[in-house]
């Protein structure tokens, strides 16, 4: 299906909305009445733009990053950086919307951002050729290693069921908040990676995780005290298929869009939904999601948020 007709229909809280493609994609061009439409904004689904200019238009209507970013805060922006891949085959989180999270943190205020990931493929070749590393740099942001345990300590997950503990990157543990930049697509394992399958890229030992119960695993390691302030899923590429690396270009649809929450079920909820409009993947199939709202992370029943829709 190309990308004009799976997008003619997307049915982000369960009301159809019909879209128009005089042109090219015309997405989101109405809006779903909703109960609480004049209280603050739960959620924001972006699409059309380029990923900086999505994030921009984001963060503007959630009240701007100086509600999340303090003034001398230490921040850490978290993308997914797991596999030494080019952008544009969505294996990692976009460099341009990294870039623009790094700039808006430090208009707020921000003393320093770091970004980092404990990759997957060798942690050089993924840094380099996500294009992650130049971007953050070039926006002013550390970008340090996670290759290694001694950047991990060790903090308590009381409430996990399957893992009660686990070693968490250093520069989590020490700033003052963080971002979770995950980027969405397939995966194999966890049949979705969106925001909350992106702390596994925060912890030492993956290797627990997948031998298991990995969907409780993802669900367990969110209850961490330290929270993300901001989920912002990246969707202007998807993953469709041969998650979470890709074989090749054939695996990408160029979607354009762009979640942001402060909630992260129901972030991924959303943008679960919307990669059912690119191949059929039920919600129940995603048990980390159901999982995180059992240990009350997070709602799955978004149909009674504000969701703010912007069509660029």
């Amino acid at each position: 299906m190309d990308r004009r007709n799976f997008l003619r229909t997307i049915a982000i809280t369960g009301a159809a909305i019909t879209l128009k493609t005089q042109g090219g994609m015309d997405i989101l061009a109405q809006t779903v009445n909703n109960a609480q439409t004049g209280k603050p904004v739960d959620i924001v689904a972006v699409m059309g733009g380029e990923p900086d200019a999505m994030f921009k238009r984001a963060i503007t209507e959630l009240g701007g990053m100086s509600k999340y970013v303090k003034k001398g805060y230490k921040v850490v922006v978290k993308p997914n950086i797991g596999w030494d891949k080019a952008p544009e085959l969505a294996g990692n989180t976009n460099p341009k919307l990294v870039a623009e999270i790094v700039r808006q943190c430090f208009a707020a205020g921000a003393k320093e951002v770091t970004v980092f990931d404990h990759t997957c493929d060798d942690w050089v070749k993924c840094y380099k050729n996500s294009g992650i590393e130049a971007a953050a740099k070039g926006a002013g942001a550390k970008v340090v290693p996670a290759h290694e345990e001694s950047y991990y300590r060790t903090i308590q997950l009381p409430n996990g069921k399957k893992i009660k503990n686990a070693k968490v990157h250093e520069a989590i543990l020490d700033s003052d908040v963080w971002i979770n930049v995950p980027v969405l697509k397939h995966h194999g394992g966890a049949n979705l990676s969106i925001s909350m399958k992106n702390h596994m890229g925060i912890v030492w030992d993956r290797r627990i995780f997948h031998s298991s119960d990995l969907q409780q695993c993802i669900a367990d390691i969110c209850t961490m005290q330290k929270k993300p302030v901001l989920n912002v899923v990246d969707a202007y590429r998807t993953m469709k298929t041969n998650g979470p690396q890709g074989k090749s270009s054939a695996d990408v649809v160029d979607t354009k869009s762009l979640f942001v929450s402060t909630d992260i079920v129901a972030v991924d909820t959303a943008a679960a939904k919307f990669f059912n409009q690119i191949r059929e993947m039920p919600l129940a199939n995603i048990g980390h999601l159901a999982n995180g709202q059992s240990l009350k992370l997070g709602t799955m029943n978004i149909d009674n948020l504000n969701i703010k829709r912007i069509k660029m």
